[in-house]
């Protein structure tokens, strides 16, 4: 028997990130939006899908234990570069040295997705790989793309979805908001699987 929507089960985004809120919002569905703290330090030798795979999980869970009757989705994203996982710079020299790094490289940026429900326990975890052929920039352009868009909050140091959409010379992805940081194909079709009606 199908639920209604107004009968549903409350949805949970476990994440901070106002990108994948913003991309939760376009589902219309009504969801709260918890704090996951959870620690992201890589294991030892931890191979950037894993991570990503690992960190998606601990958070959905993580808020589903402060939210047993609720859908919880986690999501993580880790820039792999040959095997290396980049992280968020946080900082300008940082952002620099991520974008020398990658220029003319291909990156795959791993996204990561969980959906849990406690209550019903429900779980499953996918990942929405993104591969992103970056330009062979020089440091005049990596230095003007930083100053104009100071991408330090977003892992590899580019938003495609804004001007660093002029670094890239391909992307390759199923699913295309996976890259901002939710993949709502893989979304959409895991909240379904856990029992909520989208509109």
């Amino acid at each position: 028997m199908h639920q209604s929507p107004s009968s549903q089960r409350p949805l949970v985004l476990g994440s901070t990130s106002r990108y994948r809120r913003e991309l939760l919002e376009r589902l219309n569905l009504p969801f709260e939006v918890t704090a996951p703290h959870v620690d992201e330090t890589p294991l030892p030798g931890e191979a950037p899908r894993a991570l990503a795979l690992r960190l998606a999980l601990a958070k959905a869970k993580a808020v589903a234990r402060q939210h047993p009757e609720a859908v919880v989705i986690g999501s993580d994203q880790v820039a792999d570069l040959a095997g290396e996982p980049l992280g968020k710079p946080g900082q300008h020299e940082r952002a620099v040295q991520q974008l020398h790094q990658m220029r003319g490289q291909t990156v795959v940026f791993q996204t990561a997705l969980a959906v849990v429900c406690a209550a019903t326990g429900f779980e499953q975890v996918d990942l929405a790989p993104v591969e992103v052929k970056f330009r062979d920039l020089s440091d005049e352009e990596i230095e003007r793309y930083l100053r104009a868009e100071q991408p330090y909050d977003c892992a590899g140091s580019a938003k495609s979805e804004g001007l660093g959409i002029a670094l890239l010379d391909a992307i390759h992805s199923d699913d295309p908001t996976a890259l901002i940081g939710l993949p709502l194909i893989r979304t959409c079709r895991m909240l379904r699987a856990a029992g909520l009606v989208l509109p």
